[in-house]
């Protein structure tokens, strides 16, 4: 069932084309996995590759149009390429980055190709991209899926109530899918095969010539992309932030946490690298164990609605109770009722979720306690639901490093019912699960996390 790795359920051909047997080389059309180490579908294309006696190289396509991402999401996005590019010349993989619609790269670049491999997305934008590269290429094209431990349709073959009904599913898999994958050496080294492509040295000047939303910054003083970078934040949260997980992630102002899922987000760093780094950490089994539960049963969980969702960014993929029981409670008297502006001005009365709002604009981070309650206010302060999901939305995508990622839209959803189930009524949230000030008070130390916020981003944070 595996090969060095490479388990089969991660294999799936999209087309019924063989090889091109006039083909100069095998393609690799990186997208989604962009890292040139632990990466299930580079280490596929290496060994097709050898088995072919063809050269390697690899292409990116790079969209101006991206949807929903702007200046502060390309410039982490470079970084981590540049890192792609000099981990795959080491390893004598022609790269080039090249700018135009992924698929249509990908098929130019695939002419002279005897094999097209590739990464695998979820979102509808990066199916309909694999799709239309299957149908016109004129070789074999093959996805192997790099950026979840255990391959989707293996983990469950529907869309899942919550994360009791997936935790065993995806469980019972796990351990055939927790083992190392080894580097295969390229035989046949290339330079490009005369792609081109875009000068990454000087990513400012790359970034100058995309026609991009410049609205929202780069957070390179705190957070640079790539795969080295998510490898320095993971060694110092294995030593610093592991032991102690289980009791002190809950905690915004302590810091405890990963920062894994902007890097996760992009591919610069594998699943399965972070996963096996933790199990051989020697922290505690319950916060090992603790962790796990974030980056395989909530994170796949969230891949599971998506690929199951064809509606994933739309209110309507919500469940019918939680429909039913916000519409129920779409006339109630809201407490405050703020604009769109006003939320991402950060104006309300409530200094801790202007606080949370303050370090997301900022930073392109919001501890996850503290994103559940920053959405569960916009809820709350929102003439209506269907309102209240297209604003947490997009400040969501607009602002995270990690937004428009499958965990965006489930995490939103879960706002407003999704993945959970009914809760005591009340005005505004009817059944949906409610979340307070004094609970925040209660559970967390808000007051430290507004301080470090304010140290942080240098805004003084205060309620309206």
């Amino acid at each position: 069932m595996s090969t060095a790795g490479i388990q089969q359920e991660r294999v799936r051909h999209l087309n019924h084309r063989g090889p091109r047997e006039s083909g100069e080389y095998v393609l690799y059309w990186m997208q989604a996995s962009q890292r040139a180490e632990h990466n299930h579908a580079l280490e596929y294309a290496v060994r097709q590759a050898n088995a072919l006696g063809r050269s390697l190289v690899c292409v990116f396509g790079l969209t101006d149009g991206y949807p929903e991402a702007n200046l502060r999401h390309y410039a982490f996005m470079l970084e981590g390429l540049a890192d792609v590019e000099k981990g795959l010349r080491r390893r004598g993989i022609g790269f080039a980055v090249r700018r135009g619609s992924p698929d249509e790269v990908a098929l130019e670049a695939g002419r002279r190709a005897a094999l097209i491999v590739t990464d695998r997305g979820y979102l509808r934008h990066q199916v309909r991209w694999r799709e239309n590269v299957a149908a016109e290429a004129g070789c074999r094209v093959t996805q192997v899926e790099s950026d979840v431990l255990v391959p989707v349709e293996t983990a469950s073959d529907r869309r899942e109530y919550a994360a009791r009904t997936f935790r065993p599913r995806v469980s019972r898999h796990l351990e055939r899918f927790l083992v190392g994958l080894g580097t295969t050496a390229l035989r046949r080294p290339s330079a490009g095969a005369g792609l081109g492509g875009l000068d990454l040295s000087d990513p400012g000047r790359v970034l100058e010539e995309l026609d991009l939303d410049r609205g929202v910054g780069p957070v390179g003083h705190l957070y640079r992309g790539g795969t080295r970078a998510a490898k320095r934040l993971l060694r110092r949260f294995l030593e610093e932030g592991l032991p102690g997980y289980a009791s002190g992630r809950d905690q915004p102002h302590a810091g405890g946490v990963s920062h894994m899922s902007k890097y996760l987000h992009f591919g610069h760093i594998s699943p399965l690298y972070v996963a096996l780094r933790a199990r051989g950490s020697g922290a505690p089994e319950e916060d090992v164990g603790a962790f796990l539960e974030e980056l395989v049963v909530r994170r796949e969980l969230a891949v599971n609605f998506v690929r199951y969702t064809p509606n994933y960014d739309s209110y309507s993929c919500l469940p019918e109770w939680a429909r039913s029981t916000l519409e129920e409670h779409r006339g109630d008297s809201r407490e405050r009722v703020y604009t769109r502006r006003q939320l991402e001005e950060a104006a309300t009365h409530d200094p801790y979720w202007n606080a949370a709002m303050v370090e997301m604009r900022h930073t392109g981070y919001l501890h996850n306690h503290m994103r559940m309650y920053w959405g569960k206010r916009i809820l709350g302060w929102t003439r209506t639901p269907q309102h209240a999901y297209r604003t947490a939305l997009y400040l969501n995508n607009r602002y995270f490093l990690d937004g428009r990622d499958p965990n965006s839209y489930a995490n939103v959803a879960w706002v407003f019912g999704l993945h959970d189930r009914p809760w005591k009524e009340r005005p505004v949230f009817g059944k949906v699960r409610y979340m307070s000030r004094s609970g925040l008070e209660r559970k967390t130390d808000p007051g430290a996390y507004v301080r470090r916020v304010e140290r942080l981003t240098g805004v003084s944070v205060s309620g309206v």
